[in-house]
């Protein structure tokens, strides 16, 4: 089932509502992973158009996210730009939390507006009450297929602030000789970036970065640095530390390797992908062997970012 629009959705969550038949919501699929046919209802949105209102930047949750980043660029609002080409639709960014670059939606998000499929009702939610986190959120957790997504309100600023110091942005753009970008030239560059390190789903089946960087406390992340003289981070805040799952990987002597026909991309340990016929559960098999090697090696839990069903 789609809803092009505020009624639809209405329409929808009351035949939810009353159905035994049991349903998922999804945004565009790029960020789920089926190891069997859904028995059961799947809904999506298909509300699309934008509009300004100052700042704000009003979206259709069926909207193209990366359009959307676009759009606010040709628009003179900015700060989306380091989420360029993350795939998926404007909805699945307020359920996911998505991010790249050390930038999150949620840095962005003022407001969601859904309906209620319990009660049919159109509601407002503020990002503050989402519980916004490390690709995490209320719609994924206790709001799990409790609202229908048909708008996002994202609060962007008239001033380019860029925000180079993460991964090899800088580096790329300084190769370039380019030493104070425009939003655009940042935007361009990550897209070369993330083609350069992701591969394209057309021609080899993969769902983007498959596993969440593990945040772990500071003193774990000290012990393993004496370890493994170089390991890369993030600093999350005082305490906690951001630990790249595809440098762990790699460690592991995963990237490029395969188990049967599942893989691991050659470029990005943090990638799994479908080498020719790969079912979901091979897929699955591959994830659980992958977790296992990390957390043997460094007695760290790494997650699926993905959703697998």
């Amino acid at each position: 089932m789609e809803y092009e629009s505020v009624d639809e959705a209405q329409a929808i969550a009351k035949i939810l509502c009353k159905s035994a038949t049991p349903y998922i919501i999804i945004g565009g699929g790029s960020n789920l992973l089926l190891t069997k046919d859904y028995e059961g209802i799947v809904v999506r949105s298909d509300i699309l158009g934008f509009y300004l209102d100052g700042d704000r930047l009003i979206c259709g949750s069926g909207e193209v996210f990366d359009e959307i980043v676009e759009a606010s660029l040709k628009a003179g609002l900015y700060g989306l730009e380091n989420l360029s080409l993350i795939p998926g639709d404007v909805g699945a960014s307020a359920v996911q939390n998505i991010g790249a670059y050390g930038v999150e939606a949620k840095d962005f998000i003022l407001s969601i507006e859904a309906v209620e499929i319990q009660t049919g009702q159109v509601v407002e939610i503020l990002a503050e009450d989402c519980w916004y986190a490390y690709r995490q959120s209320r719609f994924k957790q206790d709001w799990k297929n409790k609202y229908l997504i048909t708008h996002v309100t994202y609060r962007l600023s008239t001033e380019f602030k860029p925000r180079l110091d993460y991964g090899n942005i800088r580096m790329e753009l300084e190769r370039k000789g380019i030493f104070r970008p425009t939003a655009l030239q940042l935007r361009e560059t990550i897209i070369e970036i993330r083609k350069e390190k992701l591969p394209d789903p057309k021609v080899i089946g993969n769902a983007g970065s498959f596993f969440m960087n593990p945040i772990v406390s500071r003193g774990k992340y000290e012990a393993l640095a004496k370890q493994y003289e170089g390991m890369p981070h993030y600093e999350v805040d005082g305490d906690h530390v951001k630990i790249p799952a595809g440098w762990m990987i790699d460690q592991c002597g995963w990237k490029g390797k395969s188990l049967g026909r599942a893989g691991v991309h050659d470029k990005q340990a943090l990638v799994l992908v479908n080498r020719g016929g790969a079912t979901g559960e091979e897929i699955v098999t591959l994830c659980e062997t992958v977790r296992a090697d990390v957390k043997a090696k460094f007695g760290i839990e790494i997650y699926p970012e993905v959703n697998i069903i």
